[in-house]
């Protein structure tokens, strides 16, 4: 099983200007090559059967018949292969001839597609030779066959719903309104460019920017296909810069100069489901009606070589972390800001636990104060210490709130919650999850009151992976007046603490650096004997790198469990194996169906990334939900 993903080819030859038997016989060799590894769709150059540099030689009938030919003999020899693949020929047709892309598969010419789009300036003088395809769909004789001829065919896998095939041809795509856009809107998800594209300085990059945005702005694969050595010379050099890109994301390129056969994975099942999330803003406006023809597209397991961050949510290194964090510190401080303003509070009240969560908040807050001209002392930071707090988290939270110059108050709670299992009737030495939670609502409680008795508002510091796990107690830290890290998934809640802690320097960084290092913990049970965190809160909901991971995929894009699981096997090879990842992911459905009721009244809360858990916003789910169909498939799976 393969999980959605196509493979893709680029293949590049060094061909012989008007040696048709001899580049022939290059196509084939490649076309075997590629569909023995595994690949379902293969893409070659513009022209790339005779070269796109013949000239006037165009006009010569020898090398048309000779083309022709040869196009029977390529059907031919790669009856065999399953392969897609598409080969750049000069085609006639009603006494005109076209620059055309041939499609064959399985030793049967499917189609023929004209170019539309012909450039007539500078060195280009297609005009000379070609016309520009000058109809929708019609048919064309093509090597003893009648099959069909124009720029309207989609090539639909029958074994592959999520995969539909469109082509065009080289200028098609630089033009303002381009043959990919109706293709797209019509259904296909891989668009293939055979292409002849000079090199000069500074294309290579405006070509990656354009496959790129085109990928992008269609939600679609695109695979481009340049023609390098062997073309002529006389005026221009080619580099076959191939490029293999998936809605906005290159996934592979070739470097210039170097002929060869390029790979990639396509996942149009991810395509699929991101066009139906967006169908509305997708699929706007009328398309022509597209001629359809059918394949069988290979489907023979292959090796998915494509890499898988452990961290999706944030980026991998360097300026560009840097960059984003001082983006999402701003969206975040952005928000609180315009709430402060709007309600006219006074201050911001923070309980400081001396964890990840709270000193994010309030770091937030300061940003938000600052920007706002408001002296950092109406940063009410408040550190309650419970059952279960620790000495190290308690003198992190105070030398915290002392270096950010917040107003600082320590209140314990132990004596106020031991009045409240006596008001219940409830034995403290029963340290169950009435024991744990009314340490959290005791806490939230304080701060309301703080709030109301400052003329402030409570400040959120509950995460987007707690919001996904519903590792919150509900009316306890589950609630505030607004919700600074309501999306914001805990291995980005680390990056910004961290990012902070070297932005920010001195003793306050070092401070942050010791809260970074410190177990996560609610702390609501007491400490081990030697004073240590007891309640670690990834052996009860798992590691948050893998709940993060799966969060990201099956609510950012809709994945099956199944994939999830595979993907998860392959990016987190070599630190848990896939009977952890599975006990995990297990976990992450059930919670994550469980607890919808608590994200349905969350308090507002910026959005920061691709995900929220909103009922306001990107996720509406009912709170009665079953899990059973998410967690059979991984039974029957795995």
């Amino acid at each position: 099983m393969n999980y959605g993903f196509v493979k893709v080819c680029a293949a590049t030859l060094g061909i012989k200007v008007a040696d048709v038997r001899y580049n022939a016989n290059k196509i084939i060799s490649a076309i075997k090559e590629a569909d023995g590894n595994g690949a379902q769709i293969v893409v070659f150059p513009e022209l790339s059967i005779c070269g796109y540099t013949c000239g006037d030689l165009f006009n010569q009938c020898a090398l048309i018949e000779s083309v022709e030919e040869e196009i029977a003999e390529i059907a031919q020899k790669t009856k065999d292969c399953s392969s897609l693949c598409f080969i750049g020929a000069p085609v006639a047709n009603g006494g005109k001839l076209y620059n055309c892309a041939v499609a064959i598969c399985a030793g049967e010419i499917l189609g023929v597609v004209p170019k539309s789009s012909l450039p007539n300036y500078g060195e280009f003088y297609e005009r000379r030779h070609f016309y520009p395809a000058d109809c929708g769909v019609g048919t064309v004789d093509l090597c003893g066959i009648t099959v069909p001829f124009g720029t309207d065919i989609l090539f639909k896998a029958e074994n592959s719903p999520d995969l539909t095939v469109a082509c065009e041809i080289c200028e098609d795509l630089w033009v303002a309104s381009s043959p990919s856009i109706r293709h797209a809107l019509a259904g296909a998800t891989v668009v293939v460019n055979l292409s002849c594209s000079d090199e000069v300085v500074g294309k290579a990059e405006y070509r990656r920017d354009l496959v790129k945005i085109q990928s992008a702005k269609l939600l679609c694969g695109y695979v481009y296909c340049d023609a390098g050595d062997g073309e002529s010379t006389t005026d221009l050099v080619f580099a076959g810069h191939n490029l293999i890109c998936e809605n906005g994301v290159c996934i592979n390129q070739s470097a210039l100069f170097e002929n060869g056969l390029l790979y990639g994975e396509i996942d149009v099942e991810k395509l699929s489901s991101e066009r139906r999330r967006m169908a509305e803003s997708f699929f706007t406006g009328e398309t022509k009606e597209h001629k359809i023809v059918e394949f069988e597209a290979g489907d023979r397991p292959f090796e998915i070589t494509r890499t898988f961050s452990r961290y999706p949510f944030v980026p991998a290194s360097g300026e560009s972390l840097k960059e984003r964090a001082e983006l999402i510190l701003t969206l975040q401080s952005k928000g609180l800001e315009k709430r402060v303003a709007h309600t006219g509070a006074k201050t911001a009240v923070i309980g400081i636990s001396g964890g990840l969560d709270s000193a994010l908040a309030l770091l937030v807050a300061r940003r938000a104060f600052l920007s706002l001209g408001k002296p950092l002392s109406d940063i009410v930071a408040i550190t309650m210490p419970g059952f279960g707090t620790t000495s190290r988290t308690k003198d992190n939270s105070l030398k915290l709130i002392s270096l950010l110059g917040a107003s600082g108050r320590t209140i314990d709670i132990k004596n106020s919650v031991d009045v409240h299992f006596a008001d219940i009737g409830h034995d403290k030495n029963v340290r169950d999850v009435t024991y744990e939670n009314a340490q959290a609502r005791m806490r939230t409680m304080i701060l309301m009151d703080i709030a109301n008795e400052t003329g402030g508002m409570v400040v959120g510091t509950g995460d987007l992976s707690e919001l996904a796990l519903g590792w919150a107690t509900y009316n306890g830290d589950h609630m505030s007046m607004y919700g600074v890290n309501s999306s914001v998934p805990k291995t980005l809640v680390k990056y910004l603490v961290g990012y902070e802690a070297e932005n920010i320097g001195g003793e306050c960084g070092r401070v942050l650096k010791d809260i970074l290092s410190t177990e996560i913990s609610p702390e609501l049970l007491p400490p081990d004997e030697s004073g240590k965190i007891a309640q670690k809160t990834e052996d009860i909901v798992g590691p948050y790198s893998l709940t993060d991971f799966f969060m990201y995929y099956s609510v950012r894009w809709g994945f099956s469990p199944e994939k999830i699981a595979y993907l998860a096997q392959k990016a987190f090879k070599g630190e848990y194996d896939g009977q952890v990842i599975m006990k995990w992911l297990k976990n992450f459905y059930k919670r994550f169906f469980s607890q919808q009721f608590k994200r349905s009244c969350v308090p507002d809360g910026v959005k920061v990334g691709t995900i929220t858990l909103s009922p306001r916003g990107d996720w509406r789910m009912p709170s009665d939900a079953e899990a059973a169909v998410w967690l059979a498939a991984l039974d029957e799976k795995f």
